[in-house]
């Protein structure tokens, strides 16, 4: 890409510079690059969706409690959340490339080292360090793509980057869940043997991906790529405390609907609804939700600011409808309700993945990409906390049909935050 990177205090207009990525070479490039990235961010998730088929393991082996066990997920939650105000900037100042790698590097070693611990509690110190590493590598990828691809493809660009971590937990798991059956529920095996193929990525990525990706502004000889200047003109700007608040409602509804989906269906279900029908009749969620993500990004790639607008608060208004109804058609019809299930995944998760991709580079532009998508993501991540316990409290109290009702509260919500979008502004230039 240094074909049409400027010499220091020049600059290309926009359409310059999308027509110097627009070749056939340039795209095949970006396209080669944008897979490396993808399959990485799914080896991280395989050194962190693991955990979940090594606790009923870790039960037996430290004769732990559910409590026990969940404190750990708890607390590397938290390291997460606070991994993403912290990197982002960093990402920044020392470019995408080297955050990733970084990040893949360091999530691998917390692994292997987690796998190693001769208590829990030094393995929940390893497993929180390792999410903490691991929260550099989405900023370090929004902040290379921009750079492959040209304006009216990018939003789609960043909806195949979001994918990653939909199909990461997906394979995780599977693959967790073989390293079980291949070690004889081996948890030692099942936490460490990830790390191992994360390096093998990690190696790929190192080859692969152009020396210069997502490097900053210092690096090309027009000052410093990260400045507090920039985190105060980010703090004055109201386009990004929209964004904030829509990661907070949106990343809220993912994960409530993430953890209590399977359990809604077998309370409301009937009586014949057994946990394996219950965890089947889920999975529409999360698959609608990434067609859902591809659909919005191809869409968003060729409509304005205004129209982007409407068509998000439209989106959100119909989601709140179908998450309103919902208990309602799961009493009436089970193919019902759950085809209202896969369109709320749909509708969900298209909106969710602008807000850390493509959002992220419109705020401030492409030099502050880490940062913001750090920041939106830790506010999202702060929010998921509360969708386990607090949503529990609401359905102790009043059902999954007082639940359901407070969700799309939330998506109206929303709704009407969209309407503070591109408001007498354009999308920064990416």
């Amino acid at each position: 890409m240094a074909s049409i990177i400027n010499a220091p205090g020049e600059s290309s207009p926009p359409h310059e510079v999308d027509a110097a990525l627009d070749n056939p070479a340039a795209a095949k490039k970006g396209q080669a690059w944008l897979a490396c990235l993808v399959l990485g961010y799914i080896g991280v998730y395989l050194c962190r969706k693991n955990l979940s088929v090594a606790i009923p393991i870790l039960q037996e082996e430290f004769n732990a409690t559910r409590s026990d066990l969940g404190k750990i997920a708890s607390y590397s939650t938290i390291a997460y959340a606070i991994g993403k105000f912290c990197f982002g900037p960093l990402v920044d100042r020392i470019g995408g490339r080297v955050g990733f790698l970084a990040s893949l590097l360091l999530v691998a070693i917390f692994g292997v080292v987690g796998s190693l611990a001769p208590t829990l509690g030094v393995l929940g110190l390893c497993y929180s360090l390792n999410r903490f590493a691991g929260s550099a590598a989405w900023p370090g990828m929004v902040k290379m793509a921009p750079e492959w691809f040209p304006s009216r493809r990018l939003p789609f660009a960043l909806a195949v980057l979001s994918l990653s971590f939909v199909f990461g937990g997906v394979c995780a798991t599977l693959f967790a869940g073989q390293i079980a059956e291949w070690s004889h529920n081996n948890w030692r095996a099942i936490m460490g043997f990830p790390s191992l193929v994360l390096i093998l990525v990690l190696i790929l990525a190192w080859v692969m991906l152009p020396r210069n990706a997502g490097a900053p502004v210092a690096a090309r000889g027009k000052g410093s790529g990260f400045d507090w200047r920039r985190l105060k003109s980010l703090a004055m700007n109201g386009q990004f405390w929209i964004v904030c608040s829509l990661s907070f409602t949106l990343t809220l509804m993912r994960e409530t609907f993430n953890t209590w989906t399977v359990d809604f269906i077998k309370t409301d279900g009937g009586a014949e609804m057994t946990n394996k029908i219950a965890a089947f009749l889920s999975t529409p969620f999360d698959a609608m939700g990434a067609l859902g993500i591809l659909s919005l990004g191809w869409v968003y790639g060729r409509i304005s600011g205004s129209q982007r607008k409407w068509i998000l608060i439209a989106i959100l208004l119909t989601l709140g409808g179908l998450i309103f109804f919902l208990p309602s058609l799961l009493k009436v019809n089970t193919v019902l309700a759950i085809s209202a299930l896969g369109m709320i995944g749909f509708l969900t998760y298209g909106p969710y993945s602008l807000l850390a991709g493509i959002f992220s580079v419109e705020i401030q532009g492409k030099e502050s990409a880490g940062s913001v998508s750090g920041f939106v993501d830790g506010f999202g991540y702060l929010a998921g906390i509360l969708a386990g316990q607090q949503f529990g409290r609401i359905v102790d109290h009043g059902g999954y049909m007082l639940g359901f009702q407070s969700l799309a509260g939330l998506a109206a919500v929303s709704a009407i935050l969209c309407l503070g979008l591109y408001r007498n502004k354009k999308p920064v230039q990416t």
